[in-house]
């Protein structure tokens, strides 16, 4: 007799006021599987994921819902009896990971003490030391604050939160997104060791290569329903889904340079593909706006390694911007250091970008990526080498006589939301960027990223995701820069919207002849988007080149770490 899976819904339905934002999705998770549960943002992932412990802030309505032999399809998620319910199943039947560590875990408590917290609560006592080990930390990070720790051993300690009653199930809502590669790998297989140990897990992501590192099959969800299941890697290989199509297409991982993810997408997605709802206060979502119409040498130790920052130009593939023979932007030697800091964190950096180009900058966390990366900016200062623009003397200036040719450079940042006034409508922000009123100017930059001039007149917390990260587009090109500097642009997007960002930003350099330097933790997007490659470990440029060439054939053991665990479909 085939043994009950852990978690069996049919028919459950999640609904805010008027909105649904799950209609009708059947889940079946058998005890030691790990199902993966992918979609765009808006599908309906976290909030069926919420529904497992009673925390969506909704109504919920299902035909069976059972949880580890718990019956709560009518239970609700309100009143004494509910609470009393669900807190029995919290952390002693479902543990829970969630994507944001820092904001889940008490910033003055030392993380021992959450992880024996959440043993207490379910009643059960725990060997926080022997548990902390077993996912990878030193028992000694017991005594440290969450700000104490880095982004992987936080989320590790919050793993640990999540076993320490040994659950049956465990929720993973986007645990490694904020991750770099091999840290994202260490966690990515805490959770597949579970797994095989014999524990279920639900694993929701939009990325499709980390699932594969974790899930035995796979459920994709687009607007609220499910739209194809079945085994992870059968799914993968051949989709039937419209959906499950898209989602493969837009990994970038083995696509050349200049072919596009999406060739559609500029046609199909002005905006958003269909209606969608947007982030209102609490869980509950709300009607989308509908302003916006849808329709070097390298010194030192590694000296030994490749270094070639002005490598002979490869064929371009596609794109075939304008060129100049010499650098728009080059770094020779830079260091830079914190204040109070004995050690520097960028030691002697060497990068040269040429118009038309893409310079990859990759690296573990703390590897000195961004911090380069503003440097270039000069907004932070360089201790010694030097930062040249156009070949003329940047970083060694005073702001006073840089301000003058801030326009040739713009930045682009990871989260555009935090970037925007936020009692400003998308209008105002790029007329500041334009530094003057020109109602037609903020039409054409809103038409050269895909969007229609009506999203002028929407706040930007209105938009996906994707919208916002287009409004920051838009608002960099307001200068006319030569130079984009792009931290981490698409790595909080679905695949989907960010395959459309990454088509976007070679689709301008190629009208435009940009340069740009992206920073990723994610090396199959710098693997597709960029022609040159600089590798970061401590600070230090332990490899460089052309990216095709320093990918395949890698000579620094960084390099080909961060290589194998880099997550991929094949």
């Amino acid at each position: 007799m085939a043994e009950d899976p852990v978690v069996s819904a049919r028919n459950l339905r999640v609904c805010f006021g008027d909105v649904a934002a799950v209609r009708g999705v059947d889940l079946v998770l058998p005890r030691g599987r790990a199902v993966a549960l992918v979609g765009e943002s808006g599908s309906g992932k976290s909030v069926t994921a919420r529904a497992l412990i009673g925390l969506t802030g909704g109504v919920v309505t299902a035909d069976v819902l059972r949880i580890a032999g718990h019956d709560v399809a009518g239970l609700g998620e309100r009143g004494s009896r509910a609470e009393r319910a669900w807190r029995r199943i919290r952390g002693r039947v479902v543990g829970t990971v969630l994507q944001d560590a820092l904001g889940s875990l008490d910033p003055l408590r030392p993380v021992g003490a959450e992880v024996a917290d959440a043993a207490r609560l379910a009643g059960t006592a725990v060997d926080v030391p022997a548990l902390l080990e077993s996912v990878g930390l030193d028992p000694a990070a017991a005594r440290r604050r969450p700000d104490e720790l880095s982004g992987g051993m936080r989320q590790r300690a919050l793993i640990a939160a999540a076993l320490a009653a040994d659950p049956e199930v465990v929720v993973a809502d986007e645990p490694t997104t904020a991750l770099d590669t091999t840290r994202q790998a260490v966690v990515l297989d805490l959770l597949r060791a579970r797994v095989d140990a014999g524990g279920s897990l639900l694993f929701i992501t939009h990325d499709l290569g980390a699932a594969r590192r974790v899930a035995d099959d796979v459920v994709i969800l687009d607007a609220g329903r499910v739209v194809e299941t079945g085994p992870f890697r059968t799914v993968m290989a051949d989709p039937a889904s419209t959906e499950g199509r898209r989602l493969v297409a837009s990994v970038p991982w083995g696509r050349p340079r200049g072919e596009a993810l999406l060739p559609d997408a500029a046609a199909r997605l002005p905006g958003d593909a269909r209606p969608r709802t947007v982030a209102t206060q609490g869980n509950a979502p709300a009607p989308a706006t509908p302003a916006v119409s849808v329709g070097g040498a390298v010194p030192g130790p590694a000296s030994s390694y490749r270094s070639d920052p002005a490598p002979q130009e490869p064929e371009r593939r596609g794109l075939d911007a304008p060129r100049e023979a010499s650098p728009l932007l080059s770094a020779r030697g830079v260091v830079v250091r914190y204040g109070g800091t004995s050690e520097p964190a960028v030691r002697g950096a060497d990068l040269t970008l040429r118009a038309g180009r893409t310079v990859g900058l990759v690296g573990e966390s703390g590897s000195g990526k961004s911090t380069l990366l503003r440097a270039l900016a000069g907004l932070l200062p360089v201790e010694s080498g030097d930062v040249l623009l156009r070949g003329e003397p940047w970083s060694a200036l005073p702001e006073r006589r840089r301000r003058a040719r801030r326009r040739q450079l713009a930045m682009i940042v990871q989260d555009p939301l935090g970037s925007f006034e936020p009692r400003w409508d998308v209008g105002q922000v790029l007329t500041d960027a334009l530094g003057r009123r020109d109602p037609r100017r903020v039409a054409d930059l809103l038409e050269s990223v895909h969007l229609d001039p009506t999203a002028a007149h929407a706040r930007p917390r209105t938009l996906s995701g994707g919208q916002r990260q287009r409004v920051a587009i838009a608002r960099a090109l307001a200068v006319e820069p030569a130079v984009l500097l792009a931290d981490e642009p698409v790595s909080a997007l679905d695949a989907s919207v960010q395959a459309q960002v990454l088509d976007l930003l070679d689709e301008l350099q190629a009208q435009r002849g940009l340069g740009i330097v992206l920073v990723s933790h994610d090396l199959g997007v710098v693997r597709h988007s960029s022609d040159d490659i600089v590798v970061l470990q401590n600070g230090l440029v332990v490899e460089s080149g052309p990216t095709e060439d320093v990918l395949s054939h890698p000579t620094h053991p960084f390099t080909r770490e961060l290589i194998e665990a880099a997550p991929r479909l094949s």
